[in-house]
């Protein structure tokens, strides 16, 4: 990756840095309140870095998938967050930084932040579009690029930006790209991955890159699903992506043909979807009861996939095992969490916003040895070894 070059192997003083971050945190439902700022907190190192050395940032985020421009939204939450991490340092919310007055940018003091509201109020900054791209470029001397979570985008203010001002990678997108190449380079043997969450139809070609570079790929989850029921087993009103049927026997049989495992559940955790917190009960995968489906991974589902994980070398982790947002159905993906962290000659990589979610706030995470920001792009980065937020910083 020697052709990017990031911001700790260049002389970056006194400009003004347009800073790609990732703040698209989890928030409570109910309360509207943080849930995890473990995003906020991967991109302090590079903003902390930047401001020492006498610069003016503007950051540039999303926070969810709003339709237009909508308070819910708004980044003034996770503004109020980032105070909290770096209190020496004026931060300012820009409402709108197409309409606010050009002095406000003109004001701006060194080691001072602004922070422009949800890049996702503006359709443009999701259709790239090249006018959005350029009065975004505008603000600025430079582009840094801290958001790897969004580097498998090609929006304005990933890709766009680049082709008006020099763009560099920040200290954690150097992290998670230094890590993951590593792992996909030169992973130490056994190698495991597992891969859980609802549909196969968008990971049909990272299973067949996991089926290349792994010894063992632990399927969780509705994927797991659809490869029972392509098995001939009825998983009854179990989710799966039965027109996936084929695609799974295909990747069966590649497996088999490589000499390598896909592990799927022999006993899973079932529960009446209209009833779930009465819990479940422990049946065979393939002895499902009428009206039940499959919530959760099973005990002799998660020795088999213990077994496994205490040998491994090297760890991939994406993805649930199991419905884990009902305490009755989280049994197995928290198995999985402790096994990986009770593997002390491991290197492990585990990364998705669900992934996150499961473990957050839970002991022994610095027993991981990384924690991806990133789920889509860093699967797409396992897949195909490099992303468009990334080949737009070789330009």
């Amino acid at each position: 990756m020697s052709e990017i070059r990031f911001i700790d192997e260049v002389d970056i003083q006194n400009q003004t840095v347009l800073v790609r971050v990732d703040f698209d945190v989890s928030i409570n439902p109910n309360s509207f309140t943080i849930a995890d700022d473990l995003r906020i907190r991967q991109n302090v190192p590079t903003l902390e870095y930047l401001l020492k050395r006498n610069n003016k940032v503007i950051c540039v985020a999303k926070l969810g998938r709003p339709k237009g421009r909508d308070p819910k939204y708004s980044l003034k939450i996770v503004t109020d967050r980032l105070g909290e991490y770096l209190p020496q340092n004026r931060i300012t919310l820009i409402d709108n930084f197409t309409t606010a007055p050009k002095d406000i940018f003109e004001k701006q003091q060194p080691g001072e932040i602004y922070v422009l509201e949800n890049i996702r109020f503006h359709p443009e900054e999701k259709h790239n579009d090249p006018e959005f791209a350029k009065k975004l470029a505008s603000l600025a001397q430079i582009f840094v690029n801290d958001g790897f979570a969004v580097s498998h985008r090609s929006e304005a203010s990933v890709v766009g930006v680049t082709t008006h001002i020099p763009g560099y990678g920040g200290l954690l997108l150097k992290k998670e790209v230094h890590m993951i190449s590593r792992l996909i380079d030169s992973p130490q043997k056994p190698f495991v991955s597992i891969l859980g969450g609802a549909k196969i139809d968008t990971k049909i070609h990272l299973i067949d890159r996991l089926i290349d570079i792994s010894d063992t790929v632990i399927l969780g989850g509705g994927i797991a699903n659809t490869f029972l029921y392509a098995q001939g087993i009825d998983i009854k009103e179990s989710f799966a992506q039965k027109e996936a049927k084929d695609t799974a026997l295909a990747m069966l049989q590649k497996a088999k043909e490589h000499g390598k495992e896909i592990l799927l559940p022999v006993d899973c955790i079932v529960g009446n979807p209209e009833e779930l917190e009465k819990g479940g009960s422990v049946v065979k995968a393939h002895d499902v009861p009428d009206g039940l489906q499959i919530l959760d991974i099973g005990p002799e589902t998660q020795a088999r996939i213990g077994a496994v994980l205490a040998s491994a070398n090297t760890i991939v982790w994406n993805g649930p095992v199991g419905y884990f947002e009902n305490p009755h159905f989280r049994q197995g993906t928290d198995f999985v969490y402790y096994t990986i962290t009770n593997n002390a000659h491991c290197t492990s990589v585990v990364g998705g916003g669900d992934t996150l979610a499961a473990i957050a706030k839970k002991e022994y995470v610095e027993k991981i040895t990384h924690i991806s920001t990133g789920g889509g792009a860093m699967l797409e980065f396992i897949e195909k070894g490099t992303l468009p937020g990334i080949e737009a910083l070789k330009k």
